[in-house]
């Protein structure tokens, strides 16, 4: 795997962490307790973290096709 694509993997490795964290937060009570304008942010915040989660998921599985092409070549 190239250095570019280590970074990737780090990358959405740290994500889903901090998304299991918030999702965490999310589902425990303190969350309740705040204004309604800073939930529908949290709410916002990890749902568009989940998107981007997916979308480095993506391009992790491309890499994997790409580079079992590049071998048979």
């Amino acid at each position: 795997m190239k250095d570019w694509q280590e970074r990737v993997v780090e990358e959405k490795a740290e994500l889903d962490k901090k998304i299991e964290k918030l999702s965490k937060f999310i589902q425990g009570g303190e969350f309740w307790g705040l204004a309604m304008e800073e939930q529908r942010r949290l709410l916002t915040q990890i749902t568009l973290m989940q998107q981007y989660s997916e979308v480095l998921g993506e391009r992790i599985d491309a890499f994997e096709v790409n580079d079992k092409g590049d071998e048979d070549g």
